[in-house]
């Protein structure tokens, strides 16, 4: 395994600018970074994983930050360390906006540890995007509010259709 490969897991439902901050900067701390799109059986979905994955390949692109090393998937068969492990990444980053995650991501990190030599690496967020989650955009969204200040643009645009494409 590698700490120069990472992975950036998270439902992405939908992608927040927050997520592109996150992304943007584990691209430029490691040399491969898999962003991977994982079911998350707590929370029920808005898109469909395959929508979600083509929405963060779209939003990287047009972001402009370098993403030749930047690699989007989906994985929804086993443990997220299972996946590090077959792309031979060593590392995990999160975005954590509070304690709230801090105490919700540390027992995950130090299992990860335990059964696969992964470490977990916790990005702090710009604090433009430090109280913005997919939960709050998907409730604006749903009640017909601007989702536009808090989601790339090709989300935007997307959730503007009613999700029937761009």
């Amino acid at each position: 395994m590698s700490n120069r490969i990472a992975v950036v897991p998270g439902s992405f439902d939908p992608p927040t600018l927050g997520h592109l901050d996150v992304i943007r900067r584990a691209a430029g701390l490691y040399d491969e970074v898999h962003v991977l799109v994982v079911h998350n059986p707590g929370k029920e979905a808005m898109l469909p994983i395959a929508q979600r994955v083509s929405l963060l390949e779209q939003s990287i692109r047009e972001d402009g930050f370098p993403a030749e090393h930047v690699t989007v998937a989906s994985w929804s068969v086993g443990l997220l360390v299972d996946y590090a492990t077959e792309v031979g990444a060593g590392v995990l980053v999160k975005g954590i906006r509070s304690q709230v995650d801090v105490a919700y991501e540390t027992p995950m990190a130090i299992v990860n540890r335990h059964l696969a030599g992964v470490e977990t690496v916790f990005l702090l967020p710009d604090p433009s995007h430090a109280l913005v989650s997919s939960s709050l955009v998907r409730q604006v969204a749903s009640l017909g509010g601007d989702v536009s200040p808090y989601v790339p643009p090709v989300v935007s645009r997307f959730l503007d259709t009613g999700g029937r494409g761009i």
